[in-house]
């Protein structure tokens, strides 16, 4: 393991007036944000996707293991070969392997197993977690809380890409081994999960939902 130095913090301390006005301002911005299935073919620069990459490698991480590879498509028959598989595992997850409270959780949302949005957005970003890292002569290294590492990567990611304003969803076909073949991917990794990115369609509609209240996700003592 790398054994790091110890450098001084950089950190400013700003009047809590300034605080509390930077994360309404936040707050207001992340809470227009919506996932869409519906969105536009028009081209992404990469360096949009590489700003998002960066900054979801900022994230906190076990150990500071960054266990996570973020592996970006736009390679169009790529993103239908993508396609093809995501659909096939999810027929037969929604007609037979899904349990139905799952299937009745997920009918207000209006989501089946057809999955335009793989092909029509201009990226796909492809998550795996490195279940363990491998050394210089191939030797096994122990990665410690990778599911959770992984998972506050990708909410940096999706900030990021909302922030630059575009859209882009959460989408975990099950199961998702096709993705680690697809993608010639080490046998350390295991995908996490598939995010089109891009604009929204212009006609693109999403669910009139409702954020639960403070009240209910929060306790203070």
């Amino acid at each position: 393991m790398p054994d790091y130095p110890f450098v001084p913090l950089q950190h400013e301390r700003i009047p809590i007036e300034a605080s509390l006005e930077r994360g309404r301002a936040f707050h207001a911005e992340m809470d227009r944000r919506r996932t869409t299935r519906h969105f536009s073919t028009d081209p992404v620069p990469r360096e949009v996707i590489e700003l998002a990459i960066r900054t979801a490698g900022t994230a906190p991480s076990g150990a500071h293991q960054q266990p996570w590879t973020f592996v970006a498509i736009a390679d169009p028959e790529l993103k239908r070969r993508i396609r093809e598989a995501a659909e096939a595992e999810e027929h037969a997850f929604y007609h037979g392997r899904a349990p139905e409270g799952w299937i009745e959780a997920l009918a207000p949302l209006g989501t089946d197993e057809h999955k335009p949005h793989l092909t029509d957005a201009p990226w796909l970003v492809v998550v795996f977690r490195q279940a363990h890292g491998v050394g210089p002569n191939d030797e096994k290294i122990t990665h410690y809380y990778t599911q959770e590492s992984v998972g506050i990567a990708v909410g940096f990611f999706i900030a990021a890409i909302h922030r630059m304003g575009l859209v882009s969803l959460t989408h975990t076909p099950n199961p998702m081994g096709f993705l680690a073949e697809l993608l010639g991917r080490p046998a350390n990794e295991r995908a996490y999960l598939i995010m089109p990115v891009g604009y929204p369609a212009p006609d693109a509609r999403v669910p009139d939902i409702h954020r639960k209240p403070l009240e209910a996700i929060s306790a203070f003592r």
